[in-house]
């Protein structure tokens, strides 16, 4: 380690390197300080949940995509041009057709009266269990189903791996609620009746070895019944519908840009669609580092905070409602651009959220700043002891100002005293540096209107309730009580 003189520079030279933290960069989680305090496996319902374990190669959760829609819709299109767009990441497409329940003998001998197109044709709990498995990070053996015997193949098997997507496909992958539970995504593939009636004889008689007759004869008999009794019933479920198929590249490009996004997310954000990491840069990297080092001087910890916690206030501005406004340059032109929210103010959680007031007045020339006190006693007990906010607050948006996310306990009580004073939960913004997985379900559960913006999310609680790999307590060492 080079001379106390040149740590800040030194520091900042190695956080220009290649590393990676909670956050997910390039589709990687990192792995944590070796001289972290060690944690349970990633994502676990424990006191020390959804963190990252010490190993570079922990599996993260994949992000799981449901397609649906009418038989012969284009779904294996759909996924086909999903997978060729994806190409740069792990994906798994697994099909419902390889969940069929195998016939019996006495099934076979009456096969033509057979519904293989009702929910009881399939085998959900093989299904549950397929998916689960792969979202944990292990591999699994997916059963090879032939539609001319009817019974799965007892010597052959196709093997998958861990992967970053899952691309789950079949006409009743919505109809289960475990099912659609596990997606991320929902999209249900929505083509004229005709024109999937006529793919489904090309289908069934080129590949399947069935004659018309056949076909048709399943096809008005249990296909359109089911079609109207249990797939376009679940087309209220999804997210994304796609008229067309895969003749509809726009949508389907869409939907590309859309997944590229959320696998650069962190995963709680795939969970929680209202928490937003802001962008990791090595600079942002940099600071954290810096911060974060207990033997760092005040005077350069409060400097490499404020500039974090002006970052997180521009970020968090950013998501406060605009209105267009058209205004006349110097040159004569008119200018089409927008017009910041004015109905707006902050309120910090004393003390700690006080350190960040001064990039909020920064940013927001004249905002009002209420404050509340709430008394932080271990994981419980947590009472309000002081309240000075604005009288209109109800008519105004609120940036809650707490730069540590810890249990969530405190944070809870301050929003709860806010929507108390009439402030619509939609219009809160709880910014802070670093959230602790526990703190942001215990919120979001709570709250889902409001949103979170933060920095970092840190690995886990420890048994004291502390922020790990954390930053110890902020406001000791941003106002020097910690000396």
């Amino acid at each position: 380690m080079p001379e106390d003189s040149t740590l800040i520079d030194y520091v900042m030279e190695k956080a220009s390197g290649p590393h990676f933290s909670g956050l997910r960069l390039d589709g990687l989680l990192s792995s944590p300080s070796k001289s972290s305090v060690s944690s349970p496996s990633h994502f676990r319902l424990s006191n020390s949940s959804f963190s990252a374990t010490d190993d570079p190669a922990a599996p993260h959760q994949p992000f799981v995509i449901g397609v649906t829609g009418g038989t012969a819709s284009g779904k294996t299109t759909v996924c086909d041009m999903i997978i060729q767009q994806l190409h740069d990441h792990r994906i798994v497409l697994v099909n419902q057709d390889s969940f069929y329940r195998g016939l019996t003998s006495e099934e076979l001998e009456h096969v033509q009266e057979y519904n293989f197109d009702h929910p009881d044709a399939f085998d959900t709990e093989q299904l549950l269990h397929c998916v689960n498995t792969l979202k944990s990070g292990q591999p699994y053996q997916i059963p090879i189903y032939d539609f001319k015997t009817h019974q799965r193949k007892l010597d052959a098997f196709r093997q998958v791996n861990a992967c970053d997507v899952i691309i789950l496909e079949g006409i009743l992958v919505f109809h289960d609620s475990r099912v659609r539970d596990l997606m991320n995504m929902k999209i249900f593939v929505d083509t004229d009746a005709d024109v999937r009636l006529a793919r489904r004889i090309r289908r069934d008689t080129v590949e399947r070895g069935r004659d018309v007759d056949s076909v048709l004869e399943q096809y008005a008999k249990f296909v359109k019944p089911a079609f109207d009794d249990f797939v376009l019933p679940s087309k209220k479920y999804a997210d994304v519908i796609i008229p067309r198929g895969g003749d509809n590249h726009v949508a389907v490009d869409l939907i590309v840009q859309h997944i590229h996004t959320k696998l650069g997310q962190h995963d709680l954000c795939k969970i929680y669609p209202n928490v937003f990491v802001i962008e990791s840069t090595f600079q942002i990297r940099g600071m954290h580092t810096l911060i974060r080092e207990k033997d760092i001087s005040k005077h350069d910890f409060v400097f490499y905070s404020d500039r974090l916690i002006r970052l997180v206030v521009e970020h968090g501005l950013g998501h406060l409602p605009f209105t267009e406004k058209q205004v006349v340059t110097p040159t004569g032109s008119v200018y089409s651009g927008v017009d910041f929210c004015k109905k707006l103010c902050g309120v910090s959680v004393i003390r700690s959220g006080e350190s960040m007031e001064n990039a909020l007045r920064a940013c927001c020339k004249g905002i009002k700043i209420g404050k509340i006190l709430i008394h932080r006693d271990g994981d419980n007990g947590m009472q309000l002891i002081y309240e000075k906010l604005p009288s209109d607050i109800s008519e105004r948006h609120v940036l809650l100002l707490d730069p540590v996310l810890g249990t969530g306990n405190s944070a809870n009580q301050a929003i709860e005293l806010l929507i108390q004073k009439g402030v619509p939960e939609s219009h809160i913004i709880f910014l802070n540096l670093i959230s602790a997985p526990e703190g942001i379900h215990c919120v979001c559960k709570r709250f889902p209107k409001l949103k979170i913006v933060t920095s970092e999310i840190d690995q886990c609680l420890n048994e004291e309730f502390r922020v790990i790999p954390g930053l110890g307590e902020f406001g000791d060492r941003y106002f020097g009580t910690d000396e």
